[in-house]
């Protein structure tokens, strides 16, 4: 009797004390919600070419992140200062040609800039080699000078070399006629290029379209 008296009350003792336990922790469970995803910063397209004409190269380079960009032209290959030249642009630089348009036997380099907006108005950074040792400027005259030119102007221009000249190319608006929906055609105005006193300047030659 003495044998099962001991024995009754440590196993309530021992049922006692595992009824206290703490449950094993489920390590199959994933109560936490994972932490979202970042949102990554979208990419700025920046603009990045190197052209060269009978042994006078340009690197025409600008990060186009801002609606006033900065331009940076480094020049290689003159007989004087290869200084980089850096401009601050309306816009985004979208293309750049080299050309000789004088036919004279040094390049000229044409950088085509499109504005924000949604205008998005052209202009042009241009230089000329002289000689094969110095850089000098090259002059767009404003469109505006030309009442013949301008009329129905209201930006989305476009610039190209064809041949001996530069082209500009954009659409004409008509009275009425919202931003996205000209009505007019295409203008496409011509220039040739010719030495002035201290520098370069593209005239207007010719138009084509309305």
């Amino acid at each position: 009797m003495m044998r099962n008296d001991f024995l009754l009350p440590l196993a309530a003792v021992l049922a006692l004390a595992g009824c206290g336990a703490s449950p094993a922790p489920d390590t199959g469970r994933q109560d936490a919600t994972p932490p979202a995803a970042t949102p990554s910063a979208p990419t700025v397209a920046g603009f990045d070419k190197t052209l060269a004409w009978q042994g006078i190269g340009f690197r025409v380079s600008s990060p186009n992140d801002s609606s006033l960009g900065m331009l940076k032209i480094q020049p290689s290959g003159l007989a004087g200062s290869n200084e980089a030249i850096t401009r601050e642009v309306d816009g985004r630089v979208v293309g750049a040609e080299v050309a000789d348009l004088d036919a004279n036997g040094s390049p000229e380099l044409y950088v085509f800039v499109q504005s924000a907006g949604s205008g998005s108005y052209g202009s042009l950074v241009a230089l000329g080699v002289n000689g094969g040792k110095s850089l000098s400027e090259v002059f767009l005259p404003d469109l505006a000078e030309d009442p013949r030119l301008s009329e129905g102007y209201q930006g989305h221009d476009e610039f190209a070399i064809l041949g001996n000249a530069l082209e500009r190319r954009f659409p004409v608006y008509r009275p009425g006629d919202t931003n996205a929906a000209p009505s007019g055609g295409i203008r496409r105005v011509q220039y040739r290029l010719e030495k002035g006193e201290a520098a370069w300047v593209l005239r207007p030659e010719a138009s084509g379209g309305p």
